[in-house]
Order: structure tokens, then sequence, then C-alpha cells
């Protein structure tokens, strides 16, 4: 993948480093690491300007997450309530739940949003619970840009800084990565198991 990733942005420039970012926040395994940092290294050898692929990145970014905040309000809570009603004694899901999950993502999902957009995997799926809440528009797009912004500006420097050992750093965030990964695994089977426990307590 990685061959195929630098051969395109290679080819194509700003174009390509804002579609393929655009299609990492749409298919996350696709990895962003790979292509900042690559993206920085290339200031360094090509017609490219640091300003210009984190800018380009960064409308990448903000275009891939448009399109899962948009399926997110196809999810709203009428939706994921009707869905409920159907396989809710399935999921061991009930209307509270997703009530309860609403009034939470209404109170910390702009911060959410923000911080999650330096977790990789997470920061692209959370444009998706933010569409399904409602959050604003506007609201959204800013802190989306904001987070985006400051983690592009991060990678691309870097990649410029050690240029041809681009893919060290490339490789540093792909065991920061992992670690997330592994965390997030984690946490998903404690929540699990701790809704199931308060769930037979009932």
């Amino acid at each position: 993948m990685e061959n195929w990733l630098t051969s395109i942005m290679n080819e194509f420039g700003y174009v390509g480093i804002l579609l393929l970012i655009a299609l990492e926040n749409i298919f996350p395994p696709i990895p962003s690491e790979i292509i900042l940092t690559f993206g920085g290294f290339m200031t360094q050898t090509a017609n490219l300007s640091i300003v210009g692929v984190v800018l380009s990145a960064t409308a990448g970014s903000v275009l891939g997450a448009l399109v899962l905040y948009g399926i997110g309000r196809q999810l709203d809570v009428e939706r994921m309530e009707k869905i409920v009603d159907r396989w809710g004694h399935i999921l061991r899901l009930t209307k509270k739940d997703i009530h309860k999950a609403d009034a939470w993502f209404d109170k910390y999902g702009p911060w959410t949003v923000f911080f999650c957009r330096f977790v990789p995997l997470v920061r692209s799926l959370i444009s998706i619970p933010a569409g399904m809440s409602n959050m604003n528009m506007g609201v959204f797009l800013l802190l989306t840009t904001l987070g985006t912004l400051i983690w592009n500006v991060v990678l691309v420097n870097l990649g410029a800084y050690f240029g041809e050992s681009w893919d060290v750093i490339a490789h540093y965030m792909d065991v920061y990565s992992k670690v997330i990964y592994v965390v997030l695994i984690v946490l998903f089977i404690v929540m699990v198991g701790l809704y199931i426990r308060k769930r037979q307590k009932r």
C-alpha cells in the first residue's frame, strides 16, 4: 500500500494528497501517517510547499469527514429507535440507551470531535456520531478543521525535517496507532463487560 500511496502523490501532487486524505477519512485503514510524512518529504524534492501540502491534506480531511457526517445524519435518533424496536432484544439495547448516548454527545460532543482528530481510526469514525446527534455543522466543521490542521502541520513538518528518513516517523506513528488500537479494544471489551453485568443485575 505504501508504494501505491507514494506513487499517486508523486504523480498528482496536491490533488493526489487531497484525494488520498479524503479516502483515508472514509476508509480508516489507509494510513494518513504515510501520506502526511511523505508529503512533507516531497516539499524537499518536488515543487510542493509545506503550506500547500498542509492545506490540501486539511481540505481532504474535511471533505471525508463531511461524507461520514452526512451518513450519521441519515442515522438520526428516530431511525436508531426503529432499529432498536426491531433488533433491540438481540442487541440488548433500549430506546433509553439511545437517548442517553445522544444526550452525552450533545454535552461533550464538540470537544470529543476535536480531541479525537489526534486518535487513529477514531479520528475518522467520530464524524458519524456527530452527524447522528445533529451537531451544528458550523461547529463540526470548525473543530474538525482545527484538530485536523494541527495534526497535519505536525506530521508534514516532521516529514520535511527528516527528509529521506521520513519513513522513520511513519514507523513510529504506526507503532503509536497500534498501541491506540490495543487500548481501544481493551476499553471496548471492558465497557461491554460492564454493560452486560449491569443488564444482568437488572
